[in-house]
């Protein structure tokens, strides 16, 4: 468990990186200029990026974003994001009415094209939840809303496992926030994006396309902010990871002040995850 100056000092180890986008590449307001730059430094020498998020749409309105925030296309080859495996999902639905959760912003692109409609939980087979309504909302407001989805066994799935998202100087709540009281009162829940394999296998896919040949897992790095989804994720899928402590657990970490490997160890360790460094920002 290392303090890492930049990606550089590991760089030469891997052949593919795979980098999670919110809280690494931009903060929701503006892209972290260091980590692009790190990003696109990396792919001149000859690496290979593909970006891998749970935000919960496809990847078409994901890059959008990226441009719109100043996340430079050179910075990756491509991108895969739980709304991609959402999508794969939500095909059992099709002809189906399902009940949908989250920002309007989420919704079109999320079920284009896929004959679903969506409607009152009264008459859904499932609950669809990107994040939550408003991100001034807590999972507790969702309680009663929650209990009749219950009375009718409603599935839900889950287009964003995260927990919290950091969003400028904010910490927001996600859908799997609202996923996990969901279960904890007795629901069943579908949870697509890291840390599940799925989204790993199509990024290890991706990866192997843009390289053009077979990779080895040891020659394959993830980067990640959040011990939950991209320090598991990158377990599961057998990677080393670089950890990014100044994002969602800055705060408890010190990150930009006086860091401590030792509770950066503690805090990563029961992922699983085989940390070979750990920087605030990517840079």
């Amino acid at each position: 468990m290392q303090a890492l100056a930049g990606l550089s000092g590991i760089a030469p180890r891997y052949d593919v990186v795979l980098s999670d986008i919110w809280g690494v590449v931009h903060n929701g307001v503006a892209a972290h200029p260091t980590a692009v730059d790190a990003l696109v430094d990396y792919r001149r020498n000859g690496g290979r990026v593909v970006l891998i998020s749970n935000a919960p749409r496809p990847h078409g309105p994901i890059i959008e974003m990226m441009d719109r925030l100043g996340v430079s296309r050179e910075a990756y080859d491509d991108v895969v994001t739980s709304g991609d495996a959402t999508r794969v999902v939500l095909e059992r639905y099709r002809g189906q009415t399902v009940h949908y959760v989250g920002p309007p912003h989420d919704n079109d692109s999320l079920f284009e094209g896929l004959d679903i409609t969506i409607g009152r939980a009264e008459d859904a087979k499932a609950i669809v939840v990107t994040d939550l309504d408003t991100d001034h909302d807590t999972p507790d407001m969702y309680n009663d809303r929650i209990t009749l989805w219950l009375s009718r066994n409603l599935p839900l799935i889950a287009a964003n496992p995260d927990r919290v998202v950091e969003h400028g100087d904010q910490i927001l709540y996600c859908g799997g926030a609202l996923a996990d009281l969901y279960e904890a009162r007795g629901g069943m829940i579908v949870m697509v994006g890291k840390p599940y394999k799925p989204i790993y296998a199509e990024a290890l896919r991706l990866a192997e396309k843009a390289a053009g040949h077979a990779v080895d897992r040891t020659r394959i790095l993830a980067i990640g902010d959040s011990v939950r989804t991209d320090a598991i994720g990158a377990a599961g899928a057998g990677l080393d990871l670089l950890f990014i402590t100044g994002s969602i657990h800055a705060a408890e970490l010190d990150a930009f002040g006086n860091a401590d490997p030792e509770a950066i160890r503690r805090l990563v360790e029961p992922s699983g995850a085989n940390v070979v460094g750990f920087m605030p920002r990517l840079a």
